[in-house]
């Protein structure tokens, strides 16, 4: 096969977890896979470091931004598909929920959630109409649709009503750095200063960080040499955060890092005494699966994804219940059965998870994407 890449949508430091999924997701194809071709379609902010060093590997950049969402999305649409033509691509694989919709090259397409669907109102009004009609139109283009969990497949067949063999369910992976650092956390233990409970979040408005901030004053009132750090990319949310802290009076124990390096991101994980994800809504979860990979204590929302990825490796709580998470984060902080057992389960669980087994199977997305299409 000859693989076309879409990276246009990709902006480095900015657009949160795709960027981590799509990175890993290359570098395992260069891993695993010798024989096909793969072309790797990048815009003007995407560095060419990002295309493996590999013989079947070919960067083709080209004339775009991604800054301007509007104007990635017209060459997207306009300006793709004949490159896509000249280059004689069998299949486009798209990793950041859009495709080209007039092109003959089969299109496989990634669906990380279904936010725009399930939570319309954690979306800007100017953005959600435009979001709406591109995602309905490539999920229908595409020939077959990856999702990273068995709770995004559902969300496709009840709001696209797509054929079920279309569809893929192709969990993400782990990177081996976060099980060295299961390894490693006994080394980092013990190094004075205040304690560390992580949340590692893209400050959008369905993270539910909001309520994370109230649960922790109250759970800084009890326990005051701990600090919140919240790791991720700044987005919608983020000046409304801000200001829950300065309300709070934590402006001094809890920190919000942005987003910072993979080796920063480490660091953080290796200091941590725990782990908390308190969002309402969710594909797939990365950093529930990072962190129990790393066998740090986990509290999480109670909701399907995160349970796909978590199972019985942590401390679930409802996200709407305050009281609940408190007593979840009180829990993996001071109950030492349940930090042991957590800590020694997690990686176990997450050696499920690699990305070279997400990439096999996103491969065999592509060859099914290549068969005679059904009539719709």
């Amino acid at each position: 096969m000859r693989i076309g890449i879409n990276a246009l949508y990709l902006i480095p430091g900015g657009v949160g977890g795709t960027e981590i999924y799509l990175r890993e997701l290359l570098a395992a194809f260069a891993r695993i896979d010798p024989e096909n071709e793969y072309i790797v379609f990048t815009n003007r902010e995407t560095e060419p470091a990002i295309v493996p060093a590999r013989d079947n590997f070919t960067h083709s950049p080209q004339d775009v931004s991604a800054s301007s969402r509007p104007a990635r999305i017209l060459y997207e649409q306009l300006i793709l598909p004949a490159s896509l033509r000249r280059l004689q691509i069998d299949v486009l694989f798209n990793p950041g929920f859009t495709t080209p919709i007039f092109t003959r090259a089969r299109r496989v397409t990634t669906f990380h959630d279904l936010q725009h669907k399930r939570h319309p109102e954690y979306f800007r009004w100017f953005d959600l109409p435009f979001w709406q009609m591109l995602l309905w139109m490539s999920a229908h283009a595409s020939d077959a649709v990856v999702a990273p969990s068995e709770a995004t497949r559902k969300d496709l067949l009840k709001y696209y009503r797509l054929d079920e063999e279309s569809i893929h369910v192709v969990p993400h992976g782990v990177e081996p750095e976060f099980q060295a650092i299961a390894h490693e956390r006994a080394l980092a233990a013990g190094n004075g200063g205040k304690k560390l409970l992580l949340c590692v979040s893209t400050l959008h408005p369905h993270k539910n960080l909001d309520r994370l901030v109230r649960a922790f004053q109250r759970f800084h009132t009890r326990h005051p040499d701990y600090e919140l750090v919240i790791a991720g990319l700044r987005g919608f949310f983020a000046e409304r955060l801000d200001r829950a802290i300065e309300l709070a009076d934590l402006t001094h124990s809890v920190r919000l890092t942005g987003w910072i390096p993979r080796e920063d991101l480490y660091a953080l994980y290796r200091r941590a005494e725990a782990f908390v994800y308190p969002s309402r809504f969710e594909g797939f979860g990365m950093p529930v699966l990072e962190a129990i990979a790393a066998g740090v204590p986990l509290a999480c929302s109670d909701i399907p994804p995160l349970k796909e990825v978590a199972g019985d490796c942590a401390v679930y709580f409802p996200p709407d219940d305050e009281e609940l998470m408190l007593d979840a984060l009180e829990r993996i902080a001071f109950d030492k059965p349940a930090r042991e057992r957590l800590i020694r389960e997690g990686p176990e669980r997450a050696a499920g998870f690699t990305w070279d087994l997400a990439a096999r199977s996103t491969l065999r997305a592509f060859e099914s994407a290549l068969r005679p299409r059904r009539k719709k």
